[in-house]
């Protein structure tokens, strides 16, 4: 099997960069017939390691149906998914949540904390679930880095917003997973506290070495990635790499003016 660490890049100049998820050919779709839509159609992309990618494209472009087909939380109709150098595509739903929870890591628009759980044990949950102990050193530097060492001890009535979404992305780096995948991650903040979420996921790439995938409607949250991807009914039709915001929503204007769309339909049946 071909290295991760040697898989031509698709998309780029031609040269050869580490991979931490790849589509080949995937299609997806809802319904047959007349009522078939197609969500995702042939998409190929690699999400480069250690990397920040932004996913953007207007309602119904198929960019929450991408991001959750890589991270195996939907199946696709046909095609590929890997997670590095692994098939996840037909994998056994055992065999499929052990790797999700293993190797991947979320952080959704909704907090999903605890309430009687206290800020330091919703962060190792995961872990504690899977019978892990968590490497201390490393919980701590994911701690300092997201400005939590002064609330561990506080349960998540007892934060702001901001500082629980800060909570939910230490939970996800704590673990140290391959790949971490952003739903969103700032939608439910004013700017101040998405701004200091954001930042903390840029500097978790810059000081951690962190693989990170958001999808985002806010041009203004692209703009801490290092690489957007734009998606319009169901295709990758454009790439921006160190993007700036108006340089994000030039993008998106274009891309949004007068497209007949799609549907994007997540694993549950709802457009998004």
């Amino acid at each position: 099997m071909t290295s991760a660490a040697t898989i031509p890049a698709h998309g780029g100049t031609g040269g050869r960069t580490a991979v931490a998820a790849r589509a080949r050919q995937v299609v997806k779709a809802y319904g047959t017939g007349e009522t078939r839509v197609v969500a995702l159609d042939h998409v190929d992309v690699d999400i480069d390691r250690g990397r920040f990618t932004a996913i953007m494209g207007p309602s119904g472009s198929g960019k929450s149906t991408l991001m959750h087909c890589l991270a195996g939380l939907d199946t696709v109709t046909s095609g590929q998914i890997f997670v590095a150098d692994t098939e996840i595509t037909g994998l056994k739903d055992k065999k499929l949540t052990r790797l999700r929870r293993d190797r991947i890591g979320f952080i959704f628009q909704a907090f999903n904390l605890l309430p009687t759980l206290s800020a330091l044990e919703n962060i190792t949950l995961p872990m504690d679930i899977a019978g892990r102990k968590p490497d201390r050193e490393w919980l701590s530097r994911v701690v300092d880095t997201v400005g939590l060492s002064g609330r561990l001890a506080h349960r998540p009535n007892q934060l702001s917003g901001g500082q629980q979404q800060r909570v939910a992305v230490a939970r996800a780096l704590a673990a140290r997973p391959e790949i971490i995948f952003g739903d969103e991650p700032t939608g439910n903040l004013d700017s101040r506290a998405g701004a200091e979420v954001l930042g903390f996921l840029r500097q978790s790439v810059d000081e951690l070495g962190q693989t990170i995938v958001m999808v985002t409607h806010d041009p203004v949250a692209a703009s801490y990635a290092d690489r957007v991807l734009y998606l319009a009914d169901g295709r990758i039709v454009d790439e921006m790499h160190s993007p700036t915001a108006d340089q994000v929503l030039d993008r998106m204007l274009l891309f949004s003016g007068g497209r007949p769309q799609a549907t994007d339909v997540d694993a549950s049946g709802r457009t998004s």
